[in-house]
């Protein structure tokens, strides 16, 4: 009877570019699977020594030449266990998504990925060529087939390993997050191993590369398509599961984790964007303007968690419009969370600005204008305080508000970093209410209170939006599901509300244009996603 196969998943999470430093933390976990989990077989994600996605440093000359000395490295450095990684290679001109089999000191068998994804956040079609052929290596005596991603949201690939025969998949993946993701992909996954008849070995990658999330949620299926194990959700991990080639039976060797609910997957999301925006680009820290408001408030709450408070800093710029209810409040969360705190007033500077505009303002009566001075007033605090002491801007704007136009460019817009760009006002209500469940941050008035910028006397949002219960539900429709105007009227909505807020939608696109990029949790965000030109006379009625 054949000894059982110890497969290691790592879900790690990687540096895109960074080849030599992929390339050890490959070596480094291999020989702790080896040495430590006494592993005889490691799985690396989807491109893991280039890192996912690496966009167009896949065009750059040296490309080739960095890999093939990342390969020979490890072939040379690892023995006594088989590693199943990715990576990008040319062979014969073409360059391929390939996931290789490296044995003591060998690479015994490569895969090319088959199914290139070209919708959404992906564009793997700009950079490589499909493979048409399936993959099988022996692993004493275990017939194992490879997959890439994509390639086991698709029939086609898994038919192929059928076909051939094999026991068990190992999968590699750098699937992005969004809300229902990671069940979407245990029912893909699920009824692959059915097709198949064999377990599959699900790795995916975490961490987060600009505004892409990789929440892991690595698994093990059963060839029944039952769910053996569940990974944690934005976490870097090892895990490990015997095969019994003479059952056909995967054992997972940890117990499977809880499934966080929907509100705690998308708040931790946000903070693993967070943390690794500002960690992978050398950030000391992050400044922001605290407001009094419930996106500010959220907002520092994340950056916190994903930081610690000894590098966020958060300052309140009141104006005359400023309610003492906004000052009280923000100050209460400041001292909640521990964080440095000041207050600096932007009547000075807004009177001044006033001062000298008065000529070229003469004649003009009052309008946003001088409401959007004030926003403006506070990003250049904002971006001077980042200057001097090398603290990223962070901005506040949800997606409701990016969608429909309601904010400042050069004020409110001024940052680098968007923690809420995706994040539709009605969810940032859900998310402040499930963070005061870990800890009471969040002032329960700054939840309650009707939401305002404050640029003008007794303002609310709603003074110029419908509720945001509409609003959201208008704009799920059109942007993420591309409803027309009149489906949309269809779905029960008032005609005035839904023509003018898909004009808005329409007329703003280049202000998303020139806005920091945030992480993205909706199936479809703002950025890579969406891609709408900005002088277009398109009409979204039908």
């Amino acid at each position: 009877m054949s000894t059982p196969t110890r497969v290691l998943m790592a879900q790690l999470n990687l540096l895109v570019g960074d080849i030599p430093g992929n390339t050890s933390r490959v070596i480094e976990t291999a020989l702790k699977a080896r040495d430590e989990h006494h592993a005889d077989l490691v799985l690396f994600p989807e491109l893991a020594l280039s890192g996912y996605p690496p966009e167009d440093l896949l065009l750059r000359p040296s490309l080739e030449l960095r890999i093939a000395q990342a390969l020979d490295r490890i072939m040379a450095e690892v023995s006594g266990i088989t590693l199943v990684l990715g990576y990008p290679r040319y062979r014969d001109g073409a360059l391929y998504n390939m996931a290789g089999v490296i044995r003591d000191g060998e690479l015994i068998a490569e895969y090319a990925k088959q199914c290139l994804p070209n919708y959404q956040v992906f564009d793997e079609q700009r950079y490589f060529v499909a493979g048409d052929q399936p993959c099988v290596f022996e692993h004493e005596g275990v017939r194992i087939g490879l997959s890439i991603c994509e390639d086991i949201w698709h029939s086609t690939p898994t038919a192929q390993l059928a076909e051939a025969g094999v026991d068990l998949l190992l999968s590699l993946n750098a699937s992005p997050y969004h809300i229902n993701k990671p069940a979407q992909r245990i029912d893909v996954v699920a009824q692959r191993a059915q097709q198949l008849g064999a377990p599959v070995v699900y790795l995916n990658q975490t961490g987060a590369q600009d505004e892409l999330v990789f929440d892991g949620n690595s698994m093990f299926i059963s060839a029944q398509g039952e769910t053996l194990f569940q990974g944690a959700h934005c976490e870097e991990a090892l895990y490990t599961a015997t095969f019994a080639a003479s059952t056909g039976t995967l054992t997972p060797e940890q117990p499977s984790l809880v499934v966080p609910s929907r509100d705690a997957s998308v708040y931790q999301a946000l903070v693993t964007g967070v943390r690794d925006y500002i960690n992978k680009n050398g950030f000391k820290g992050v400044v922001l303007g605290l407001s009094g408001g419930i996106d500010s408030a959220l907002t520092v709450a994340v950056a916190v968690d994903a930081l610690g408070p000894e590098r966020v800093e958060a300052v309140m710029m009141p104006f005359r419009y400023t309610s003492s209810m906004s000052i009280e409040d923000a100050e209460a969360e400041a001292r909640a969370l521990g964080i440095t705190y000041d207050v600096i007033s932007i009547e000075p500077l807004y009177d001044s600005f006033m001062q000298q505009l008065q000529g070229q303002f003469a004649g003009y009566a009052p309008d946003t204008t001088e409401e959007n001075l004030q926003a403006r007033c506070r990003g250049v605090l904002l971006m001077a305080i980042s200057n001097k002491k090398g603290y990223l801007v962070l901005t506040t704007g949800n997606k409701s508000e990016m969608a429909v136009g309601y904010s400042t460019l050069y004020g409110d817009m001024a940052g680098g970093f968007d923690v809420l760009k995706d994040i539709p006002k009605t969810l940032v209500y859900q998310l402040s209410r499930y963070r005061n469940t870990v800890s009471p941050v969040i002032p329960q008035r700054v939840i309650d209170r009707p939401p305002s910028a404050e640029l003008a006397p007794d303002q609310t949002d709603q003074d110029n939006l419908p509720d945001y219960d509409v609003l959201d539900r208008i704009l799920e429709l059109y942007v993420e599901r591309d409803y027309s105007a009149q489906a949309i009227i269809d779905e029960g909505f008032e005609p005035a509300d839904v023509n003018r807020v898909l004009r808005l939608v329409d007329i703003n696109e280049y202000k998303r244009r020139q806005a920091p990029i945030g992480p993205r949790v909706t199936e479809r965000g703002f950025g890579r996603d969406r891609r709408y030109p900005i002088t277009s006379g398109w009409k979204a009625g039908i």
